[in-house]
């Protein structure tokens, strides 16, 4: 069982912060999700932002992580851009099972991790046999 799902699907935009209506864009983080034997680590990548530029946030079980970049850019005029200015969005639903009361996040060089708990309820554990 999927434990932690995409929520919503989010365009991999190489465009300006803003489309045609006047709504901001996002890049979809790229991320890696592993179980363990006490719950689930989700790595997003999220070149550019720091901590003071990260948002998450737990509503009901969906998760959302929003990073917005440093202003990086360089005094001049670009000849070349292959990377986004916009700011990063992904919505992750999270199964009831997760204990989100525990949830911990930390930032390293642009990859943010986060360790997603089991609930005590739903970990696998040993009944001993009485005489």
């Amino acid at each position: 069982m999927n434990t932690v799902t995409q929520k919503e699907t989010q365009p991999d935009l190489r465009t300006a912060d803003q489309n045609q209506n006047g709504r901001q864009q996002f890049v979809t983080p790229e991320v890696n999700i592993f179980e363990t034997k006490d719950g689930y680590v989700l790595q997003a990548e999220m070149p550019g932002v720091n901590k003071d530029g990260l948002d998450i946030t737990l509503e009901n079980n969906e998760l959302t992580l929003h990073g917005r970049r440093g202003d990086q850019q360089p005094k001049a005029t670009a000849l070349w851009r292959e990377s986004s200015l916009a700011d990063y969005r992904r919505v992750f639903e999270l199964d009831p099972a997760i204990d989100t009361g525990k949830i911990d996040a930390k930032i390293d060089q642009g990859v943010l991790t986060l360790r997603l708990p089991k609930s005590e309820r739903v970990k696998p554990r040993k009944v001993t046999v009485s005489d």
